[in-house]
């Protein structure tokens, strides 16, 4: 492949680019005050790189981070050697591990000398500027979902130009074509701290991608110039995305990468970070999340599941509203069967292992501390997933695979059912099941219903009885995958729960708190309706004056949240009221 790069169009603005060379810098994760000021030259700079046209195909998926991997890609800057070392050692016994650096000679001496095993690396020497190869990395996208491997790149939203053509390098090495967002009308800038894909055409961000691609950015005139409908548009028809799901950015999170407080595990579950209420971004989270909740769904059109894991403060108690680093265990990579895991200290890191064990059974969790006083990552403004990149497989068995549930039927059997598809066809499909850890498997033959669609059936269970299982396909060409990823060791469970109690119904609605509060940007009002009933929830001023009607109609039993820019009205002081028949609730809202 043919790499072509235009530094800088003016000989004399060089000089400043290359003043940000390997050997002479720490960069941070988020822009220098140096840095502000070469924006301008740095957007003026591109010429086409890569392949610069959307991928000429009609159908694209791009990979989810769970989904198997081929290589793990990280850069080598002598800065965070311990940190880096074990990333390599865990990594090299799940795939490739492509090291980008200066001095590959030096940097295979320290591996070997500590013990990484000289197995599954390879060395590209080349320039760089930072270590955040998240978010200047490119991204893995297949055509007709589990065809040809292709990579997409944009745009890095950083002025480090060696950085930016690291993914040019290691596709090239790989033989893998790259497509890349550098020419109109398709320029787009954009981070992969910022963006998760379900593997399913749906993917997250903040609305950073809005920000920083609406002609209008914060360090220059040339940035990017598209409406939110353009941007849908660029990332349909570049990485096969249909839903691009846009959140608030954090108030305290000076970088706005999603990947900092939230991460995709699987096709349906969100794990969220959690501070305690009302402290630092939790609000915020919480009114983003909500919003996610209630305007979409997973690809099998339910709700999202939602874990959370505590965002640790400082050895002190400072979280980032007070100053603390931003810690999160959101900020993780998935490596096949392994997960490496950012730690802090125990008392915070015994606590994330139990749910991520609990969450994600028979993967390997490899605990790796980026908070020590000597080698400190989080300070600088990221973590793991911050600083690894991975390259999909390029012959991928997909299995997608909607949970069973917990249930109360102890008499029907269980039917399971998979989207299962491989290039060459698929040969045979089996769920295997057991009702006790300790049990052996036992295997039951899927068949191919419609398309793509496997199903088969686990037989009925007497109740209390605990179901373990996972699926198991065979391609045509003899390529086998399961889902989940590590079983049999790893697998889905369900409880079989016996008859339903009535439960009685005492209020017939319930005003659950509003929150951020204060706000000033997107709000959840949050109903609890213990009946279907005819309500309406206005906001008022504190003369009683109707400032809006938030909704008036009739609800459904369950849980409603409602949303509220709080940035459309004036600061002060609000009561949120909810009426029904005789019933009335009021709860104030204070804007910012």
């Amino acid at each position: 492949m043919k790499l072509k790069f235009v530094l800088i169009c003016l000989a004399g603005l060089f000089v400043c680019f290359t003043s940000l060379s390997q050997t002479e810098t720490n960069l941070p994760r988020y822009m220098t005050e140096a840095e502000k000021g070469m924006m301008e030259a740095y957007l003026q700079s591109f010429d086409d790189r890569g392949i610069s046209t959307p991928p000429p195909f009609s159908s694209l998926r791009t990979a989810a981070e769970w989904e198997e991997v081929q290589a793990l890609v990280v850069t080598w800057t002598g800065q965070y050697n311990t940190i880096q070392r074990k990333i390599v050692d865990a990594a090299q016994e799940e795939c490739l591990v492509i090291i980008m650096c200066t001095d590959s000679v030096t940097v295979k001496s320290y591996l070997t000398s500590n013990s990484v095993p000289d197995v599954n690396i390879d060395y590209i020497e080349t320039d760089w500027n930072s270590i955040w190869i998240r978010d200047y990395g490119a991204n893995s996208v297949y055509v007709n979902d589990v065809d040809s491997l292709i990579l997409v790149d944009w745009i890095y939203n950083r002025p480090r130009p060696y950085d930016d053509v690291i993914p040019d390098t290691y596709a090239a090495y790989l033989g893998i074509d790259l497509y890349s967002t550098t020419a109109n009308p398709n320029r787009i800038m954009n981070t992969g701290g910022n963006w998760m894909s379900d593997g399913s055409g749906q993917a997250f961000a903040s609305e950073l991608i809005l920000d920083e691609n609406d002609g209008a950015g914060t360090y220059a005139l040339s940035y990017p110039n598209h409406t939110e409908a353009e941007i849908d548009a660029i990332f349909q028809s570049w990485m096969g995305i249909n839903t691009y799901i846009k959140m608030t950015v954090l108030p305290y999170d000076g970088i706005h990468h999603i990947d900092m407080h939230i991460k995709i595990i699987d096709e349906q579950t969100l794990l969220v970070g959690e501070y305690p209420a009302g402290i630092a971004d939790g609000p915020q989270i919480e009114a983003n999340l909500q919003y996610v909740l209630d305007n979409y769904t997973t690809k099998f059109g339910t709700p999202f599941k939602v874990i959370r894991v505590p965002q640790p403060p400082s050895t002190s108690g400072l979280y980032p509203d007070a100053g603390g680093s931003y810690r999160t265990y959101a900020n993780q990579t998935f490596v096949n069967k392994t997960i490496l895991l950012p730690t802090y200290r125990q008392e915070y890191d015994t606590i994330a292992l139990n749910i991520l064990g609990n969450a994600m059974p028979g993967y390997t969790i490899v605990p790796i501390d980026v908070d020590d006083t000597g080698m400190n990552l989080i300070s600088a403004g990221g973590a793991i997933h911050c600083i690894t990149h991975t390259v999909g497989v390029s012959d991928p068995l997909l299995i997608s695979h909607q949970k069973l549930e917990d249930t109360f039927d102890d008499l029907n059997p269980y039917l399971a059912s998979a989207e299962i598809k491989h290039k060459s066809g698929i040969a045979s499909a089996s769920i295997f099941y057991k009702t006790s850890l300790a049990g052996s498997y036992t295997e039951v033959a899927m068949s191919n219903t419609t398309g793509d669609v496997w199903t088969g059936s686990i037989p009925a269970q007497a109740a209390g009885t605990t179901v373990y299982y996972y699926i198991r396909a065979e391609a045509v060409n003899g390529r086998v995958a399961s889902h989940p990823i590590p079983a049999p060791d790893g697998y889905h469970q369900f409880l079989v729960m016996g008859s339903v109690a009535e439960i009685a119904v005492e209020n017939p609605i319930q005003f659950q708190s509003i929150y951020p509060n204060p706000a000033n940007a997107i709000t959840v009002i949050p109903v609890l309706c213990n009946q279907s009933l005819n309500c309406t929830v206005t906001m008022t001023n504190m003369l009683g004056e109707t400032v809006a009607v938030i909704f008036d109609g009739t609800l459904d039993r369950g849980t409603k949240n409602f949303f509220l820019d709080a940035a459309d009205y004036s600061a002060g002081i609000y009561q949120v009221v909810i009426t029904t028949g005789n019933y009335k609730l009021v709860q104030k809202l204070v804007i910012q």
